[in-house]
């Protein structure tokens, strides 16, 4: 494995808040962010929607997390739908998460495949009153591709008409505004991490040499030590 595993526990934990900030009877759902095109057949470096990660640890496209904490049945309170992989997709796309994987990593026992995900959310709106979808309302957010989550809420709209509709980005900000004991042993991992790159480079400046080169040093430390990457690009 790549990276650090995370604690299931926190996901659990973070999964828990959200839900003591739900109307009743609500059902929510948040979308991964999509790979984008780049040329041909090529695409751009993913990156995971930070609200879906934070709540299961899951960093893989065409994911789906539903949250329904009052629903009539026990297997319809928390679910994950993950993109079914084969033989194929492991040769041309790598490795993409197993059910059992995707059950250790998010701590969540009900895993689907995606190609499920219509039938048994068109159950869950039989029964709830409350939708919360996800979007991003950060105040310098300018996005003129329309994202995963857009085209989700376009669709459920259009579906289901007469459910009431509640934002979950405020929810979310003021969750991950707060950190958690096992959030806070991350960060200081991340920084522990960060200073040893820095450690790594700071020898190595002088006159003459690139700043491409100091950033593949400091890639290097991020990835020898299995980091997740750059918080921010350094360039």
């Amino acid at each position: 494995m790549r990276y650090r595993n995370i604690d299931p526990a926190l996901f659990i934990q973070n999964r828990e808040k959200l839900t003591q900030h739900l109307q009743p009877n609500a059902v929510a759902v948040l979308q991964a962010n999509d790979i984008l095109p780049r040329n041909a057949d090529g695409t751009m470096p993913f990156r995971q929607n930070s609200d879906l990660f934070y709540l299961s640890g899951i960093d893989q496209e065409e994911t789906i997390l539903v949250l329904y904490p009052d629903a009539p049945r026990a297997s319809w309170k928390v679910m994950l739908f993950i993109k079914e992989t084969s033989d194929h997709i492991r040769i041309w796309e790598g490795p993409k998460y197993t059910q059992e994987e995707a059950h250790n990593i998010a701590g969540i026992a009900q895993v689907h495949w995606l190609r499920e995900f219509p039938n048994i959310f068109h159950a869950l709106m039989g029964h709830a009153d409350y939708i919360y979808l996800n979007t991003n309302e950060h105040t310098r957010a300018h996005t003129e591709v329309p994202t995963r989550e857009t085209r989700f809420i376009t669709w459920c709209q259009q579906k289901y008409p007469l459910h009431k509709y509640e934002r979950l980005a405020p929810i979310m900000h003021h969750l991950r505004a707060v950190k958690s004991a096992l959030e806070l042993e991350l960060l200081r991992e991340a920084c522990r991490i960060t200073e040893k790159g820095f450690r790594r480079i700071l020898p190595l400046i002088r006159p003459g040499i690139m700043e491409y080169e100091i950033e593949a040093e400091l890639a290097y430390t991020f990835l020898k030590h299995r980091s997740r990457g750059f918080a921010t690009n350094p360039l």
